[in-house]
Order: C-alpha cells, then sequence, then structure tokens
C-alpha cells in the first residue's frame, strides 16, 4: 500500500515535469546529449589558436573531427549520468525536466546510446588520429564515468575532475596537431577552468541552501564560504598566469602596430571581473549560459580574443 501511494505520488509529478520533446525519442535522446552544452568542446581549437595554426591545413581537417569525438565521448557521458541520477533528479526543481528524469527515455536505453558512443568514439579516434588523440578520449570517459560512480562524491576531488575535463578539451586540439601545450597555457587555462566550475558549484550551494532535493550531496558538506575561497583563489592564479604570458612574450620584439599581448590583458580581467559578479551574486550557473545571457560580457569576450588574435598574428 505504502508503494502504490509514492508510486500515485510521483505520477504527476512526471507527468507535469516537461512535455515531451520534439522529435519523438530521437529529439529526447538528442537533448539528453545537452547540445547547448556543446560550445565548451570549441575548447579543442585554444592549443591550436595559442600556437598561431589554427587555420593551418592539417588544423582545418582534424579540428572539426576532434570536435565531433569529443562532443560524442561528453554524450555518453551525460546519457549514463541522466541514467544513474534519475531518481535523485526528479527532487530537483530545473533538472526534473530532463528527459530520463521526465520519462521521455528509459534509463535503459540511455545506458545503451551512452555505452554506443563511449565504445565509438575512442576507436574512431584510434583509427583517424594520432595515438594520444585517442588516449585522451579514453582516459577522459574513464575519469568522467568515475566521477559519476564515485568521485563526484569526494570533497575537492569533485571540482578537480570537472576542471580536469575542461583542460582535457583544450589540450586535445594540440595533441591532434602535435602542439606541446606551453606552461603558461596549462596555468591560465587550468586556474580559469577552476573558477567556472567553483563559480557554478558556489551558485548551486547559494540557491539550495535552506531546499530539499539538492542532487549533489555534497553541496551540504561544502560551505559557501569555501566555495568563494576557491573561486576566488582561482580566478587570481588564472590572471596571474596570463599576465605573466603576456608580459614575458610582449618582451620579445615584434613589427605589430601596438603591443596586442600587453592591451589583450586589460580585456581578459575584465572577463574574469565581469565573470565574478555573476559568481559573487550566485547566478554563476552553466559558464556558456552566463556568456551568451549577458552581452557586456560577451562583447569584452570578443574583444579580447580579437586582441588575442592579432598577439599571435603578429599584427
Amino acid at each position: 500500500m505504502a508503494e502504490t501511494a509514492v508510486l500515485r505520488q510521483r505520477t504527476p509529478e512526471r507527468r507535469g515535469s516537461a512535455p515531451p520533446p520534439r522529435g519523438g525519442l530521437p529529439g529526447a535522446l538528442l537533448q539528453t546529449a545537452r547540445p547547448r552544452q556543446w560550445i565548451k568542446n570549441v575548447l579543442v581549437v585554444a592549443a591550436p589558436a595559442a600556437a598561431g595554426e589554427l587555420f593551418s591545413r592539417a588544423a582545418l581537417v582534424r579540428l572539426p573531427l576532434v570536435f565531433v569525438l569529443f562532443t560524442a565521448c561528453a554524450a555518453a557521458v551525460y546519457l549514463v549520468n541522466d541514467a544513474r541520477d534519475a531518481a535523485a533528479d526528479r527532487a530537483h526543481p530545473v533538472k526534473r525536466h530532463r528527459p530520463v528524469a521526465a520519462g521521455h527515455v528509459p534509463v535503459p536505453l540511455a545506458y545503451a546510446a551512452g555505452g554506443v558512443l563511449g565504445v565509438l568514439a575512442p576507436v574512431a579516434a584510434a583509427w583517424l588520429c594520432p595515438p594520444a588523440v585517442a588516449a585522451l578520449l579514453t582516459a577522459y570517459l574513464v575519469m568522467q564515468l568515475a566521477y559519476c560512480v564515485v568521485l563526484k562524491h569526494v570533497l575537492v576531488v569533485d571540482l578537480a575532475v570537472v576542471t580536469t575535463g575542461f583542460l582535457m578539451r583544450a589540450m586535445i586540439g594540440g595533441l591532434a596537431l602535435g602542439i606541446p601545450p606551453s606552461r603558461w597555457f596549462l596555468i591560465t587555462t587550468g586556474f580559469g577552468a577552476l573558477f567556472m566550475v567553483s563559480a557554478k558549484r558556489y551558485s548551486e550551494a547559494v540557491q539550495m541552501a535552506g531546499k530539499a532535493g539538492a542532487t549533489r550531496a555534497l553541496l551540504t558538506e561544502y560551505t559557501t564560504g569555501y566555495l568563494r575561497f576557491v573561486w576566488q583563489l582561482a580566478a587570481g592564479v588564472a590572471v596571474l598566469g596570463y599576465c605573466l604570458w603576456a608580459l614575458e612574450e610582449g618582451g620579445v620584439p615584434h613589427t605589430g602596430l601596438l603591443p596586442w599581448r600587453q592591451l589583450s590583458m586589460v580585456a581578459f580581467i575584465m572577463a574574469v571581473l565581469r565573470y565574478a559578479v555573476f559568481a559573487d551574486r550566485g547566478t554563476a550557473g552553466e559558464p556558456e549560459d552566463v556568456v551568451l545571457r549577458d552581452r557586456a560580457l560577451a562583447l569584452i569576450g570578443l574583444v579580447w580574443a580579437a586582441m588575442y588574435a592579432l598577439a599571435v598574428a603578429n599584427w
């Protein structure tokens, strides 16, 4: 009787949680793969862009392929994660709208689709790309699946795993083209990623404070003060690393019209400060959402990208 009562209580909630996605089951699977988060995989161009090799023939051929392969791996992780967390997601005010939690995608099908993508992507990488790319994709999958099962319940390690996922995205483009990443690139990218990840966790902790249904168990163990400390520390190290890169490289004689490397520091710092506004308010959710919804931040990002491109091209 008790189980029947629970089922009766859950059924209306699942039915009313979200309308069926367009396209039926295929559309629901696509939505579970998080198309909006694919923008994160644009980071695969970071290392080639920093090295001035973005428009070489090899880059134009391999980078789109690497983007697709990394997107497939990320989609596999999202599918498996949503299948594992379906029950917990139903208690979350936002995540209950996900197709698996809402009942639009059966849990076994989500597992199967994630497994197929998780096998095909590294195999395709081993066939079409340098061995280092296949190795990194495999490591990414193993790490993220371990995160879904165990690591997301371990203090600090959960932050490190998500941050490493961003760093792997930034490194894989260079591996595909045989470009070794510089120390400044790794420092700035790594701590920049930690800044965004910890800012997101801080925002989740602020928004879920005193509310039931937090799907991240660690949010009850982290304090907002600690998460604030982490994103502030990470932001400071990222800015310092970028400035040291710009000043070191800027000391090299150049033929450009202006010292674009040094000038790009201004745009970079402004972008970090602008992002920190949302982090401080507790509204820094997914990084791509923060950037896309704030026109000023998007404009600062475009200005920085233009300056960075001019610095790499030595114009």
